[in-house]
């Protein structure tokens, strides 16, 4: 045995791992673990075997023997956590399936802590994402408790690292097919990793997969949650190595940490949110056809009802980005709907944009958010709280200085409602932005403020006492007291009030900003330890530094000044001839602040003197030109003719003049830049005022062009009504006209049905019944009586079916029938002629007009005819009773 030890004992570290005995694997797992341990760095020898053949680790991991598996999962431990991040990359692609089917599954409560370790350190040493995604497969597996160890795996990852470091995205996925697992401890270990991530996501947890739970799943969760809502924010408990390195980095001091701190728990918070985990949904595709034809709807109803569908597509948790320049376009134009509802529809529509598209929505706000401001003159408040919803979203994508310009141009607006609502709009965006606003910025926006205190209404002076006070918060006190200092006690007092109440997100800018100035000087101490080193023999040098460093731009220059220095102090007389006037160059140049770009030219040869004294620096001066060489050979009584000679060179070799000539030059050129920057700010303040007034016309335009659209379509649907009305009303004249026909028809069938034949044998009958006894002249007498009154019937029924069926357009069209008509059936006409019927038979004219009809000339005859032998019959009826002395019965 001790001979077997020995042999195994000396075999390498990956025969031992792969050797058939479980107890050599074991006890090689051991000592590659304590390999690692005595490693002074990543790149020791022992790594590189390993690294080599990732095999070896998952044979160690998935040992078949539980106590070997043990030990090899502790050295894949010791390995990841010495070899670094090479050999976590090397070997994450063969071992993490093994861990979650081998090593999370396994009996032993040691094993599974060191396969969980393992995941960890994987996650540490990189990134989570390839890890989260090796895990993902073991979620479909088919054994249960496989799937609840890695549930428990996904909770613990995300109980140390947070979803900051790991994306929960993925796992929400594939949570709603978990939830339905016929394992109890599967649905279990599922809810487990649901709280946990209640704990970092709190309500945004619900977008991706909260729908597709049963409803009791989701009352049990919920009653999880509330405990879990009492709990404060959790934070990360495990740093990566990318922060461990950052952390050690970083200075010792504890008040960096905590600001830090305090950094990344407010990035946290804010990449909580729904937008973050939604996927983003493509919009445009689900935008009805006939969307934009009912808008473009006479009636409001339509219009909304369009408006209203288009919500219902756009009201998602993110909306992919895309072109949507058109619905821009069209939402700007429902601000001027007449009706309300379409402009409260048009304001939901808009959050739901902007909240959708987040910061890609800032190109879109040059166009929408003006008419949403002009359109708060509306007094009702519903629409009120719409388009402040719909202008808080607007500015949530983009920022402060993006629309403050816009803000305080309406804060000045005519109408009070327009202004008091932007008003509160500002104090919403000073309240919710990030970013502290500019020094510019701060002044303008208390300028406003402060005009606002002047206004008439309480309401519209409180709120510039708040804004100043909201300003005052983010700013601190000392950068606001120069805006207070007019302002009396009172409104001071408000102003303070409303300091101490506010609660702003934004970061006081002022001092961060202020180490950068101290950092500044300090390049600039080197630059000056640097020149004193180099130029330390000459004072002259050192003080003309100092005016060096503002304009380091002329180098160039400094050649040229070098090589007519060193001649000036090469030979006797001349180099003591020319001493002065270097001297007094030096002097004008320090008198001249702005030229001192030309001080580095003579000091920077005075620097170099002391080391070269060969002839190389004679060599320069020919590249100069010969006028110094030729003043070098002169004596001393010539310089100044030789100046007032050549005015030119002199001021080459010194660099008085051509500085002072370009300082000239310089600052008439800084004049006409500064003229024309005002210029063009005036021509821009121009423009803007015409682009203003312009927008102003084209939006009058093109309320003007609506009001008369509409107005054309009233007029033609009144026309449309009209035109029908006249078919309708055409329609039943017709219809009259063939009832006067059918009635004329009739009427003269009835005629001639109703008219008795006159003849002889009626007037015999008459006459045969006149010899009848006093039972006949009976019957006879009632028979007349009854003849009479049919016949005045009769004829008053003609009468009114003739009064029925005239009208004016048929007297002209049957102007014959009716004039003999009225002709032979007129009162008069049937009066004369029975007044003459009546004389020639001796009796009055009273009863002959009894008998007259004007219907036509036949029965006319036939009536006179009958009325003759009517009379007749009555007189001989009343000669036969006067003869016979009878009375006539009652």
């Amino acid at each position: 045995m001790a001979e077997q030890e020995e042999d195994y004992s000396s075999l390498p570290l990956p025969d031992r791992f792969v050797h058939k005995n479980w107890k050599v694997r074991k006890q090689g797992y051991e000592d590659a673990a304590k390999a690692f341990q005595s490693t002074p760095d990543e790149s020791d020898p022992v790594f590189k075997p390993f690294l080599l053949d990732s095999g070896l680790w998952k044979g160690a991991v998935a040992d078949s023997n539980v106590a070997a598996q043990q030990e090899g999962i502790n050295a894949l431990c010791s390995f990841l956590k010495y070899g670094g991040r090479n050999g976590c990359m090397r070997t994450r692609n063969s071992t993490i399936a093994s861990i979650f089917e081998k090593g999370l599954s396994s009996t032993r409560t040691a094993t599974k802590q060191s396969s969980l370790e393992a995941l960890l350190l994987y996650v540490e040493l990189d990134k989570a994402d390839p890890v989260i995604e090796e895990l993902l497969p073991a979620l479909s597996n088919k054994q249960p408790k496989i799937i609840a160890a890695t549930l428990s795996a996904f909770t613990s990852i995300y109980h140390v690292y947070g979803v900051k470091i790991v994306d929960p995205k993925p796992v929400l996925k594939a949570l709603p097919k978990i939830f339905g697992h016929a394992d109890k401890n599967v649905r279990a270990e599922a809810s487990n990793l649901v709280v946990e991530l209640y704990r970092w996501l709190r309500e945004a947890i619900k977008t991706l997969f909260w729908n597709d739970l049963k409803p009791v799943q989701q009352q049990d969760l919920e009653k999880l949650f509330e405990v879990v809502k009492q709990e404060p924010h959790p934070k990360q408990e495990r740093l990566l190595r990318t922060q461990q390195a950052a952390v050690a980095a970083a200075p010792a001091a504890g008040g960096g940490d905590n600001l830090e701190g305090e950094g990344e728990e407010d990035e946290e918070e804010a990449e909580v949110d729904a937008f973050d985990l939604a996927e983003p949904v493509d919009v445009v595709s689900k935008i009805p056809a006939d969307f934009y034809e009912n808008l473009a709807s006479t009636k409001w109803k339509d219009r909304k009802e369009a408006l209203d569908a288009l919500y219902t597509v756009i009201k998602v948790d993110r909306i992919k980005d895309g072109h949507y320049d058109e619905l821009i376009s069209v939402f700007a134009k429902c601000m001027k709907d007449a009706n309300v509802a379409v402009v409260t529809v048009a304001a939901n529509c808009v959050e739901a944009l902007a909240k959708g598209l987040r910061k890609s929505f800032g190109k879109y706000r040059g166009r929408i958010m003006s008419p949403m401001l002009e359109r708060l003159k509306e007094k009702k408040q519903s629409v009120a709280d719409a388009l402040g919803a719909a202008l808080d979203a607007v500015f949530a994508s983009t920022s402060l200085s993006d629309c403050l310009e816009e803000i305080l141009e309406f804060l000045k607006h005519k109408n009070p409602q327009v202004k008091l609502e932007t008003l509160r709009f500002l104090i919403r965006c000073l309240k919710t932005t990030r970013d502290a606003p500019s020094k510019a910025e701060t002044k303008s926006i208390a300028d406003a403020a402060t005009k606002l205190l002047t206004e008439s209404t309480e309401v519209t002076r409180s709120g510039g006492a708040e804004i100043l006070g909201t300003v005052m918060k983010i700013m601190g006190e000392r950068a606001m007291n120069p805006y207070l200092e007019g302002l009396d006690d009172i409104r001071k007092t408000k102003i303070k009030e409303y300091f101490d109440a506010a609660e702003v997100k934004a970061k006081d800018k002022p001092k961060p900003v202020a180490p950068p100035p101290k950092a500044a000087p300090a390049p600039q101490k080197k630059t000056l330890g640097k020149k004193t080193g180099t130029g330390v023999k000459k004072a002259p040098p050192r003080a003309a530094t100092p005016q060096e460093d503002p304009l380091p731009p002329p180098p160039p220059t400094v050649k040229p000044a070098t090589s007519r220095g060193i001649p000036s102090k090469l030979g006797g007389v001349p180099r003591s001839g020319l001493a002065a006037p270097s001297g007094a160059l030096k002097l004008q140049k320090r008198l001249a602040g702005p030229t001192s770009a030309s001080v580095p030219v003579l000091s920077s040869p005075q620097r170099n003197n002391p080391t070269p004294t060969f002839d190389d620096e004679a060599i320069p001066p020919p590249k100069l030109g010969l006028g110094g060489r030729g003043l070098a050979g002169r004596p001393l009584g010539k310089p100044a003719s030789a100046h007032s000679e050549f005015t030119a060179p002199p001021a080459a070799p010194g660099m008085s003049a051509v500085d002072r000539a370009e300082l000239d030059e310089l600052r008439a050129e800084k004049d006409r830049l500064q003229k024309l920057t005002e210029d063009l700010r005036a021509d821009k303040s121009r423009h803007a005022s015409q682009i203003n007034e312009l927008q102003n016309q084209n939006a009058q335009l093109i309320e003007d062009h609506t009001r008369d659209v509409l107005s054309i379509k009233a007029k033609e649907t009144q026309l449309v009504r009209a035109r029908s009305d006249a078919e309708a009303a055409e329609q039943t004249v017709q219809k009259q006209q063939r009832e006067m026909e059918r009635l004329r028809r009739e009427l003269s069938r009835v005629a001639r049905a109703t008219t008795p034949p006159m003849g002889a044998d009626a007037g015999d009958h008459i006459y045969r019944d006149a010899g009848m006894g006093m039972n006949g002249t009976n019957h006879i007498v009632s028979g007349v009586d009854r003849y009479e009154s049919s016949r005045a019937s009769r004829e008053l029924g003609y009468q009114r079916a003739r009064s029925y069926m005239s009208s004016p357009s048929e007297e002209k069209e049957n102007g014959g029938l009716d004039g003999q008509r009225g002709k032979l059936g007129s009162p008069e006409s049937r009066g004369r002629d029975a007044s003459d019927g009546a004389r020639s038979r001796g009796e009055s004219p009273g009863r002959g007009q009894e008998g007259r009809d004007g219907v036509t000339g036949q029965p006319i005859e036939s009536w006179r005819r009958a009325a003759e032998v009517t009379s007749q019959l009555k007189a001989r009826i009343e000669q036969m009773k006067a003869r016979q002395g009878l009375a006539r019965p009652h």
